[in-house]
């Protein structure tokens, strides 16, 4: 039976903290039995909490009815001990635990609560089912790396706080139902009881209203925020997630980019124990795409994109010339030691890139000892080949990976096959940051099944001075004053500088198809609010959770999300989403129709 928490019961120290110089004191500590030896004459109970394991020792000296007591704990229980902090006998000393020197000889000893044979063992690094993990997530939470995930978030959380508070920046909560969003990522809608057959939505991220409150004459804004989309999940996805959310007034896009590499440079000192002494390097979005096929490049390696369209324009190989006169190009990797791949693993490579619609791989495999083979040489003639060889600086040891196709197919393809062929070599270390930011991103990306074109940010992203020229004649062209973060290839974060000017604004919204009834429908408070004296403005928000994950070297942001939702959007602990109260949904004057198939 349980027993109850007295007045005096009081936690003097964290299991974890205890050490040497506590020798002889009298201690409180409080947690959760991690395991339970009994040795006969003695007992010894592993007491867990958050901070680490301290060892409780019961023997020939401790009360009958506590040691008695002490045998009936088993992995789980809730205790709370009491007792003198002595040296470990001799030969006993654990070298792998912090509180490895010490024990407690415990002379009060209570079960405050008793517990059931956990699914799973509370160890670290568990090996356990994904899923059974995540339905019973409360006993996943208590294992030692899960619990120095959360709390690593927490301080993370703090830094950023602290360093943006100390630049001026006021930290303001924007609401959580507002208007639908138009223009992207599917909304979660609510319905409104007060207000029948009408719907907020869970915002996907505070992008208008921060800029309202640069209208409002709050130049430096900030908030931890929580966002919503309805979109499908990847390794780096949530349905609800958490963004370090800025905006700055009277600022170019030079300013914003500077304030917040000074965050992660402050973050990486205090958190990491790494000074970047370094600006980060910037590269326009056209460079990036054309020497990684990425607009988050890894730049940790090589394998960099190179043109070989020159090289095969008017050759024999229809695959390779086909793809240059239908306007595309061909454009291969060199995987430099890649020649120890075998043929089966290059075969999985050429499924791979199928995977990014690419219709196949070409490929050559130039051996140490200077053999070649491969899948399209023999399509070419002896100049042709060696043309190839020379434009990727082959070498014995190479193995040269060719895609013939349209530009964002062989863009896409190749800039996930360096990818995958750096990790397959094992050549990426977690621990290796490289910062990169991403500039000039086009303003607008033009959608072929729709026949128009659309914001490649929001619609509310600055095009560049320069090309303002073309938004009429070539919108395709027009670069945006937009910059990216990326971090090992992963995109960190991204802002824009904002428009102010309402004649630009009025052009943008023509440019999307949107009239001005439409555009006042959808954005009239945003578009009212700038009649009345906006300052230049632009921000940028940070991935919080993926933050997170690359700080800690980890592969999936559920090891850093307290009660994360699995591929399905499903929580599987709660088991939501549910079925609502008929109750419920007859006050909101809602029916739920079944799917046709």
């Amino acid at each position: 039976m349980a027993e109850l928490l007295r007045k005096d019961d009081k936690r003097t120290h964290y299991c974890g903290t205890l050490s040497a110089a506590e020798v002889g004191q009298r201690v409180c500590v409080m947690g959760w039995a991690q395991k339970q030896r009994d040795l006969g004459a003695l007992i010894f109970i592993d007491l867990r909490d958050r901070t680490g394991i301290v060892q409780l020792a019961f023997d020939d000296a401790t009360d009958r009815d506590i040691f008695a007591r002490a045998f009936t704990v088993r992995a789980e229980f809730v205790l709370c001990a009491k007792g003198v902090v002595r040296r470990r006998g001799e030969g006993a000393v654990n070298p792998n635990l912090p509180t490895g020197e010490v024990e407690i000889a415990v002379d009060e000893f209570r079960v405050l609560s008793a517990a059931q044979t956990p699914p799973f063992e509370i160890v670290e690094n568990s090996n356990v089912n994904a899923e059974l993990r995540l339905k019973h997530r409360y006993l996943d939470l208590r294992r030692p790396d899960m619990q120095r995930n959360i709390i690593a978030r927490s301080r993370i959380s703090k830094v950023a706080r602290d360093y943006y508070a100390e630049q001026g920046f006021i930290d303001i909560e924007t609401p959580n139902l507002c208007k639908p969003t138009p223009e992207g990522a599917r909304d979660y809608l609510v319905p409104s009881r007060v207000h029948p057959g009408k719907f907020y939505a869970l915002p996907q991220s505070p992008q208008l209203y921060k800029q309202l409150l640069m209208v409002s004459g709050f130049d430096r804004y900030f908030q931890i925020a929580r966002c919503f989309r309805d979109e499908d999940l990847r390794a780096d996805r949530q349905p609800e997630f958490t963004q370090i959310d800025t905006e700055m007034s009277f600022v170019t896009e030079d300013d914003v980019m500077k304030m917040h590499e000074g965050f992660l440079k402050r973050l990486f000192h205090e958190y990491m124990g790494q000074d970047l002494t370094y600006d980060f390097p910037r590269m326009p979005y056209a460079e990036a795409m054309d020497r990684f096929g990425s607009d988050k490049p890894d730049i940790r390696f090589g394998f960099e994109l190179t043109n070989l369209s020159e090289d095969v324009r008017n050759c024999g190989f229809k695959v390779f010339a086909g793809a240059v006169e239908n306007g595309g190009s061909v454009r291969g990797i060199n995987v430099k030691g890649g020649a120890k791949f075998s043929r089966k693993e290059i075969d999985s490579l050429v499924e791979f890139v199928k995977s990014y619609k690419a219709k196949g791989l070409a490929w050559l495999k130039w051996a140490e000892t200077g053999e070649i083979s491969s899948s399209y040489a023999k399509f070419l003639t002896a100049e042709e080949n060696d043309a190839i060889k020379k434009t990727m600086e082959a070498e014995p040891g190479d193995l040269i990976l060719i895609v013939a196709d349209k530009n964002k197919v062989v863009f896409d393809s190749l800039g996930a096959l360096r990818c995958e062929c750096a990790k397959r070599m094992g050549i990426l270390d977690p621990m290796d940051f490289k910062f990169l930011w991403v500039t000039e991103f086009p303003l607008l990306e033009y959608s072929e099944e729709d026949e128009r074109f659309y914001a490649m940010h929001h619609p509310f992203t600055a095009p560049m001075d320069e090309d303002l020229q073309y938004l009429d004649s070539d919108p395709g062209r027009v670069r945006a004053k937009a910059y990216d973060i990326v971090l090992n290839g992963t995109e960190l974060g991204g802002g824009s500088i904002r428009i102010h000017d309402s004649q630009i604004q009025a052009k943008m919204f023509e440019v999307l198809g949107l009239g001005e009834t439409e555009a006042q429908e959808k954005f009239g408070y945003l578009l009212d609010a700038f009649k009345y004296g906006v300052p230049p403005h632009g921000g940028l928000a940070f991935g919080f959770d993926r933050l997170v994950t690359l700080l800690l070297g980890l592969e999936d942001i559920r090891d850093v999300i307290a009660f994360p939702k699995v591929q399905t959007a499903a929580e599987l602990m709660t088991k939501s989403p549910s079925d609502p109260d008929p109750k419920a949904l007859t006050e909101l004057g809602i029916a739920v129709v079944a799917q046709q198939e």
